[in-house]
């Protein structure tokens, strides 16, 4: 899908969700929730590019996998965190958002520390 397209279901998605608001809230909120999982899903597409592009690469210079794979695992967590915490925010759910991301960031932190300390370890190995 191109972006047009995305923009027009994202429009029309918060749309039926503030028109179906006025009636039954809770039936905005599931309109939200369906356009925002529709427009995950084309998100997770344009992923797979993302991802045979970085396996192109990884071809070309050798990098270790493990650090490709962190890399991988940070930008899951970035978009399932983001994701979520939308949708609490849009259900008029601030504090569970919040929780959402700043557990997803603690996460991200943990998934980086063994790269830090790699890049530590190396810099000492150039000092020594």
């Amino acid at each position: 899908m191109n972006m047009l397209q995305i923009g027009l279901i994202g429009m029309i998605g918060a749309l039926l969700a503030v028109q179906l608001k006025s009636g039954r809230a809770e039936y905005g909120i599931y309109m939200s929730a369906a356009a925002s999982i529709l427009l995950f899903a084309c998100i997770v597409d344009k992923l797979e590019i993302f991802l045979y592009t970085v396996e192109q690469i990884r071809k070309f210079v050798t990098i270790d996998v493990g650090y490709i794979s962190v890399m991988m695992k940070m930008i899951g967590v970035t978009y399932i965190a983001e994701f979520s915490s939308s949708i609490c925010k849009d259900a008029g759910y601030q504090t569970i958002a919040v929780q959402i991301e700043i557990f997803s960031k603690l996460t991200i932190l943990a998934l980086g520390m063994p790269v830090l300390l790699a890049l530590l370890e190396t810099i000492q190995e150039f000092l020594s």
